[in-house]
Parts: C-alpha cells; structure tokens; sequence
C-alpha cells in the first residue's frame, strides 16, 4: 500500500480516481495552449489537414513523456522531480515559422532546429546558472516584448482567414477570402467570449476561458457549415507517432542558431518557474535540481523533433493552478502527462482540432501573443528607467531593430544569403541587441555567488 499521509506534499500520492482527476485538470489548464501551436504553425506552413493532426497527435503525445520526464526523472541527471507540467511554447513559433517557411529547409529544417536547440540546451544546462547575470530584467522583458509583438502579425492573418497573399497559377495573387466579414466576425466573437469569460468566471474555470472561447467559435462556424470534417472518419482509433515522418532532418546553423537565442530566454522563464514552485512546496531549489530541469528542457526538444514536434518548456498556467488547489503532488502532473499520452495516441481528437478555422484560431492567439507581449511589459516595469536612462535606449533600440525584418519582409534580400538570414528573424536580432546592449549600457554584470543569484533572479512567467 503508498504511504498516502506523507509531510510533503511534493510526493504525496493520491488514489487512482483522484488521480485521474487532479491529473485532468492540468490536462484542460494547458490544452488550448498545446493544441494551438500545432495548428499556426500548421497552417502558416500550408501544410495538409492530415500532416496538421499528425502534429497534433504529436505534441500531446510529447507533452505527456517529457512531463512524466520531468516530474518523476529519469536517471540521476534528468528531471526536476516536482509538479512540473511540460508543454509546447509559443516563444519558439516566430522562428519555426521563418524555418519552415524557407522553402530550402521547410519541416525538416525545423526539425533539424528543434533538435539541434535542444542539444544546445542539454550541454548548456549545467552552466545555466552563470549565464543568468547576462539576462537582468531589461533584456528578458524586451526579448518576450519583441516576441510578442512579431507573433502578432501572424495572428491577425489568421483572424483575416489566412494569409493576405496566396500562391495561384501564375504567381502569388491576393487572397479572395482574406478579410471576410464572416471570418473577423467569427474572430470578434471568439476573442470577446474569452475576454467575458475572463471577467466573469473565477478559480479554475477561469483557466479554460481560451479553450472555451476557441469552443464558442467552432461551433458558430459548424452551424453556418464553414467547417470541413473531412477525414475525421476515416482516421483510425489509435495512432502510432512514427519517428521523423517529414523525412531526415535538416541541420542549418542560422535556424538552429535562432532556436537556440529562445531557448536561453526559455530557460530563464524555466527557472523562474522551479523557483516559484520550489518556494511553494518550501523547497529550496539547488544548483544540481535546477540543471536536472533545465536538461529536461533540452531531452524534450530532442524527444519533439524526432517525433515531428517543436520545444518543449514549462507552462505557467500550470503553475498559476498549483496555488489554486494547493495540489503539489508530482505524481498528480505525471497522471496528466498519461492521459496526454493516451489523447496523442487518438487521432480523431486530432483530426477535429485540425478542422478548426483559422479565424477562430485567430482569435484566440491575439489574446495569447497579447499576453506575452504584456508579460514583457510587466518585467520591464521592475527596470530602473529614471535613475538609469540608458535602459531606455536599450529598448528602443533592440524593439526596432526587432521590428526591421517584421514590416519589411524583404529588406534584406540582397544582403549576402548568412548574414539574411540571421537578420530575417526579429527575435534573434532583438534578443542579441538587448544583450549587447545591456553589456554596453550597464557594463559585464559581476558575479555572484551561485544560489544566491538562483535565488534573487526572477524571470519572466512563460506564456505558452
């Protein structure tokens, strides 16, 4: 029999039906964030509606294992081993778009970036703790601003309906459907449903306002026949996830040179997030736990690409829901990363997230990428603009240069193809700028002693 009564509530161990209900309810928490990734990305690379649902299948699937992963470890040097609940991030989406929209690189290229990040972010992982000086709040706040802001343009394109231009047989020709009335309505409806559900529902149920709003949306477009079933009938009840089925990847430096720029921001959001959970459970996070986690981040993005799927990280609003319930049990988050698991191994709950219309998507991700633009806001706000107004130059500056490659896609194309292509994408420009500058302005930050600059660093809450 498990000791149920236990002193710590880290590894306290619930009945199997309490279990699987605790363990759902971090599964609904995060679903709408995990499935939407997928379908951008998806969509924003024009790719069929079955390989969409095979991403989809994907990354539930992924984000069981590497939560399981990261909540009961593997071996001594993976896993945090607390409540720890692993999923897609939204923070990597802006430059696996410019990756699988290369038409040299495409998902493989992807791919080859996803895993070639997650190397990256394995060997980096034990020296983590010393790189976080480079990041103070002035550069971390800037780089989740920038992100922010350059995702929005692809979720207002999909509020629109899709992209303003479209390949036809003689080119590129406007979109006929893009700014339809019925789809900005659509998108109107969804993103007011989840601003009011917001506002009004409280405790848990306020965390399913998105995948409610995302629900209202779908099925207004099912009732005025918008939405296209096809193929829900003839997937299959269990799917297998096969290995590398966009074929073998692609391993360009620039593209994994721009995941591995979000991983370092991924990994300071990561470990503000341990910390937070740790002070929680009244557990002091060590140097040696917090590169256990920050591994797993690594192991997740390495296990994603081989199964068709981008990086992995830690959600927030998991997080936000531990202090809800007062739930801390490690094994609860490694139930839901089983009953992830199973959904990822359904492929007709994949193939009906995939039928969803990108305008309802759309909707959706103007509050998400909102949201993360706003988290950059509120970092910034704990920087020191009036007795050091340099900050504000570092801003100003690596907001802009962020945006340079945003607004005018095709600036730099006649610039020398490496150094385009580094310049083409607005993260890694901006995250570069505000570490450089931050150098310039305030000077190479002094080190400090190892927990005591774990302790006193309080990184951005990851959006995902």
């Amino acid at each position: 029999m498990p000791n149920l009564e236990t002193t710590d509530p880290v590894e306290k161990k619930y009945p199997i039906p309490s279990l699987f209900a605790l363990g759902l309810q971090h599964v609904l928490v995060m679903y709408a964030g995990a499935v939407a990734v997928p379908l951008i990305v998806g969509s924003a690379l024009h790719l069929p509606k079955d390989q969409i649902a095979m991403l989809v299948s994907a990354d539930l699937f992924c984000c069981g294992i590497v939560t399981i992963i990261q909540a009961l470890g593997f071996g001594r040097h993976v896993g945090i081993r607390l409540p720890i609940m692993m999923g897609i991030s939204f923070t990597a989406v802006p430059s696996i778009i410019a990756t699988g929209t290369n038409p040299d690189l495409g998902m493989p290229g992807v791919i080859g970036a996803v895993i070639g990040s997650g190397v990256f972010t394995v060997l980096a992982a034990p020296f983590f703790g010393r790189w976080v000086r480079f990041f103070p709040p002035v550069v971390t706040g800037t780089v989740m601003l920038v992100i922010g802001l350059s995702l929005m343009r692809v979720g207002v394109n999909w509020a629109a309906g899709g992209q303003p231009m479209i390949r036809g047989a003689e080119g590129m020709i406007p979109n006929p459907a893009y700014g339809a009335p019925f789809a900005l309505a659509v998108a109107a409806i969804v993103l007011l449903s989840i601003l009011l559900l917001t506002r009004v529902l409280k405790g848990f149920l306020s965390n399913l306002a998105v995948l409610m709003g995302i629900g209202i949306g779908f099925a207004i477009a099912i009732a005025f026949g918008k939405v296209d079933f096809h193929g829900v009938a003839d997937a299959g009840w269990v799917r297998i996830i096969h290995p590398l089925a966009f074929g073998w990847p692609v391993f360009e430096f620039w593209s994994i040179l721009s995941l591995c720029a979000v991983m370092t921001v991924m990994m300071i959001e990561s470990t503000g997030q341990f910390l937070a959970v740790g002070d929680m459970a009244g557990r002091k996070i060590t140097q040696a736990e917090l590169t256990r986690g920050l591994r797993t981040d690594g192991v997740g993005n390495i296990i994603g690409g081989l199964l068709n799927t981008f990086t992995y990280t830690t959600y927030a609003q998991n997080v936000g829901l531990l202090q809800i319930t007062g739930v801390l049990s490690r094994y609860v988050v490694a139930a839901g990363g089983v009953i992830l698991i199973l959904l990822g191994s359904l492929p007709k709950v994949a193939f009906i997230s995939a039928s969803i219309p990108s305008y309802v998507v759309g909707g959706a991700a103007i509050v998400m990428f909102g949201m993360v633009s706003a988290t950059g806001v509120k970092i910034l706000a704990k920087v020191d603009f009036v007795a050091n107004r340099r900050n504000l130059y570092i801003v100003a500056v690596s907001v802009g240069l962020a945006m340079v490659p945003v607004v005018a896609d095709n600036i730099f194309a006649q610039l020398p193809a490496a150094v385009g292509k580094f310049l083409h994408s607005g993260v890694l420009v901006g995250t570069f700028a505000a570490a450089l500058l931050n150098i310039l302005f305030n000077g190479v930050p002094a080190k400090e002693r190892e927990d005591s600059d774990l302790q006193n660093h309080t990184p951005a809450a990851n959006l995902a």
